[in-house]
C-alpha cells in the first residue's frame, strides 16, 4: 500500500485510510488529515490494539496494575497503545519492550520533538524498533490544546481502551469519551470503576464502559473486533 514517505529523520506521511481501511463517517470527523509515523507502519494495519491509559500521578498499586495488564495483553498478542506520558504510559510502554511485544505510541507534539524528556530514550527507541505517530509535523513542540487531540487519535487507532487509574480531572478521561462516540469498547479495572473517590468511570459505565478483572479480560479480549487496512470480503 503506498504512502508518501517524508525524507527527514525517517518519516512516512499517511492518510487515515491508507493504514485504518475504510472509515465511517463518525470516525471521519474524528480523525486528523494525516499521520506522521515513525517506525512500523504495519503495526497500525493489523490487530487488534488496544490503549492503556492513566494518570501521569498513579499510585504504586495503580502503576503495578498497569505493568500486570500489560503483560496479559502482550501474552495474548495485543499491540498495546500509549501516549507515551509519565505514570501509566510509561510503564504500558516499558512493559510491552520488556515483555517482548509490541507498542506504539502516539504523540502531542512532532515526532522530532520530546514532550516528556526523561522519555526521550524510551521515544526513540519505540522510533526505531515499533511505532510513533503523531497528527502534528516535524517540528511542532507541545501544547495544552494538542493533548486532548491526541487522545482523540489515540482513541481512533485502537480497538479498545482500558483505563487503569486516573484522577477526577484526569485528562485520560477525555479519551475514554471520544472512544465510546467511536463505538470502541472502554474498560476499567473492576476496582477503580466501583471508587467512590472519582465519578466519571460511573458515568461513562452509563454509556457503556464496564469493568472487567483477571477472569473476565480474556473473554473481552476473545470477542474484540480489530481495524485493519485489509478490505472486508462483504
Amino acid at each position: 500500500m503506498g504512502g508518501s514517505a517524508g525524507a527527514k529523520r525517517g518519516c512516512e506521511i499517511v492518510s487515515p485510510e491508507q493504514v485504518l481501511g475504510r472509515l465511517t463517517d463518525i470516525e471521519s470527523r474524528a480523525a486528523p488529515d494525516k499521520f506522521f509515523l515513525r517506525g512500523r507502519r504495519a503495526l497500525l494495519e493489523t490487530g487488534p490494539r488496544v490503549a492503556v491509559v492513566g494518570s501521569r500521578r498513579a499510585s504504586s498499586s495503580g502503576l503495578e496494575l498497569a505493568k500486570r495488564i500489560t503483560e496479559f495483553l502482550v501474552d495474548r498478542e495485543v499491540t498495546v497503545v500509549s501516549g507515551l506520558a509519565l505514570g501509566v504510559d510509561t510503564v504500558a510502554h516499558e512493559t510491552t519492550i520488556a515483555s517482548q511485544g509490541n507498542t506504539i505510541a502516539v504523540l502531542g507534539t512532532g515526532l522530532d520533538r520530546y514532550a516528556v524528556s526523561r522519555n526521550q530514550a524510551l521515544q526513540d527507541h519505540i522510533g526505531e524498533r515499533h511505532l510513533l505517530v503523531s497528527q502534528f509535523p516535524l517540528g511542532k513542540p507541545s501544547h495544552r490544546s494538542f493533548f486532548p487531540r491526541r487522545n482523540k487519535t489515540m482513541a481512533l487507532l485502537t480497538d479498545a481502551t482500558i483505563i487503569v487509574e486516573a484522577g477526577e480531572n484526569s485528562g485520560t478521561r477525555h479519551q475514554g469519551w471520544e472512544a465510546i462516540k467511536l463505538g470502541r469498547p472502554v474498560l476499567f479495572p473492576i476496582r477503580f470503576l466501583e471508587s467512590t473517590r472519582v465519578a466519571w468511570p460511573a458515568k461513562m459505565a452509563e454509556y457503556g464502559a464496564f469493568g472487567f478483572d483477571a477472569r473476565t479480560l480474556g473473554l473481552v479480549l476473545d470477542s474484540l473486533p480489530y481495524r485493519s487496512a485489509e478490505p472486508l470480503p462483504f
